[in-house]
């Protein structure tokens, strides 16, 4: 089987082309393939491929084998994969994935013909998880709500970018343990599909800076849904505004809320690492 490692802001994943491959089991293979020291290494597996709602497909698994159910950085990766590995000449392209259609927008570079940045409309912010199907929090609405765990106590904002985020405001987050804490939160009763998990300093309003423990995969060099969802927090919150860059440990995304219209877009660029073949 053939495959494409590929990276935005450090998020990393393995690409494969369901138009030229088949997979039959992708759990089993995102966990025997994501391992970082007996098989390629990456946060999942990503599966290109054909849509009858939009343009294209993708379908993302966790390293554990989980499938999410969005990913901006990997969605900004398909982006540029399906330009530059000759599969459409659009620059806008309509992702489905199983959070629904993701629009995509390309930045080319003329002298190269490369894609140099890629903005996605990640879609709404929805707060109240307890009335998404199903669950994702058991509460109505969380903004600075005090969460128990057995480390301590912690606010949490909960906002779904059609995946569950709480996002948690505080300082020192680069001496946070997370691999201790990451857990007990991303399995917090209070949220039924587990979550993704925040911690994020506020530089200025509109300059962010966060880590993140990604559900299925542990702490990860950048999460795009997650940084639109720390946005999202960080404006109900009255920490930022509407349009902030968000640094992360792999690299930095810009992400806008419009508010009005309740649509939140993501922009950053992407990269190839390798391609290779494995049995």
């Amino acid at each position: 089987m053939k495959f494409e490692k590929m990276h935005a802001a450090g998020n990393d994943y393995i690409y494969v082309n369901l138009f030229e491959e088949r997979v039959e089991e992708p759990a089993a293979l995102s966990r025997k393939l994501s391992d970082r020291h007996f098989g390629v290494g990456g946060d999942g597996l990503v599966l290109i491929g054909p849509s009858e709602q939009g343009d294209f497909s993708m379908r993302m698994f966790n390293a554990d084998g989980s499938e999410g159910l969005m990913c901006g950085n990997a969605a900004r990766c398909v982006g540029k994969y399906l330009y530059e590995r000759g599969l459409t000449t659009k620059r806008e392209i309509a992702l489905q994935t199983l959070s629904g259609i993701k629009q995509l927008q390309l930045t080319i570079d003329s002298a190269s013909n490369r894609v140099t940045q890629v903005r996605v409309d990640m879609g709404p912010a929805l707060m109240d998880g307890a009335l998404i199907q199903p669950p994702q929090s058991l509460l109505p609405g969380m903004v600075d709500h005090p969460v128990e765990t057995k480390d301590g106590v912690y606010p949490v904002t909960f906002v779904s970018m059609g995946n569950p985020h709480a996002v948690i405001f505080t300082d020192g987050i680069d001496t946070l343990n997370l691999a201790h804490i990451g857990p007990a939160l991303e399995h917090h009763p209070l949220f039924p599909q587990r979550t993704n998990v925040e911690f994020v300093e506020v530089i200025a309003p509109d300059e962010l800076r966060m880590r993140v423990w990604e559900r299925g995969s542990g702490e990860t060099l950048a999460c795009g849904s997650g940084a639109c969802a720390v946005l999202v927090a960080a404006v109900l919150t009255g920490r930022a505004d509407p349009k902030a860059l968000v640094h992360l440990r792999g690299g930095d995304l810009r992400v806008e809320w419009d508010r009005e219209q309740n649509s939140v877009f993501l922009t950053g660029d992407a990269h190839f690492v390798f391609k290779g073949e494995v049995n």
